[in-house]
């Protein structure tokens, strides 16, 4: 069977390949060669093909943006269908087994903390009615902020304004001049008999 091809005329192309997430490209190449295979492609995966795709999953597990980068369109291109197809099912069935650990691991800690309710400690207890409350499900004791949004209209913003410049443009008040007292100075030692004391020791 001849596929037949009908290429599209005028799409403006760019200086700069956009960035393409890993997944996103091994995705669309997948659906790719599921179109090439239903035209007669044969993708039979040999070890090395499911060997390289392991690799490139691995890869991206560490670091999905450096090899997100790496994986550029030549490159992509150099992979044969059978690699990019099952790169595709590897990160597809990676993602979802990370959904399903998260759940298991969601069970296994409210079914202890239900466990632990029963704990003859009524400290025990309390923490474990207290971390049940919590879980965003039952939601009992999460804590909640209000924010208060006042809308002011654009005049009435600038006679705030207004307002605040006229003060910090206003002088400020006028300083008083002190007070000169005219009289003797008081030797308060003296008053109180300190420097004879010290005069004596």
């Amino acid at each position: 069977m001849v596929l037949q091809l009908t290429p599209e005329k005028g799409v403006p192309l760019s200086k700069r390949a956009p960035k393409i997430d890993l997944k996103a490209r091994a995705a669309a190449c997948a659906k790719t060669v599921a179109l090439l295979s239903n035209h007669g492609l044969s993708v039979v995966p040999t070890k090395e093909d499911e060997a390289a795709a392991a690799e490139l999953a691995v890869s991206y597990a560490k670091d999905p943006e450096t090899t997100s980068k790496a994986t550029t369109t030549p490159r992509a291109a150099q992979l044969t269908p059978a690699v990019l197809r099952e790169t595709h099912h590897i990160l597809t069935e990676f993602g979802r087994q990370v959904v399903d650990s998260a759940v298991t691991v969601r069970h296994l800690v409210t079914n202890k903390l239900i466990l632990e309710t029963e704990n003859p400690d009524p400290r025990v207890r309390l923490k474990a009615l207290e971390l049940l409350g919590k879980i965003s499900d039952v939601g009992l004791f999460v804590e909640k902020s209000e924010v208060t949004i006042t809308h002011q209209t654009t005049d009435d913003l600038k006679e705030k304004l207004r307002q605040k410049l006229q003060k910090l443009t206003q002088p400020p008040p006028p300083v008083e001049d002190a007070v000169i007292i005219d009289g003797e100075a008081t030797d308060v030692d003296e008053l109180f008999g300190l420097s004879d004391a010290e005069t004596d020791e």
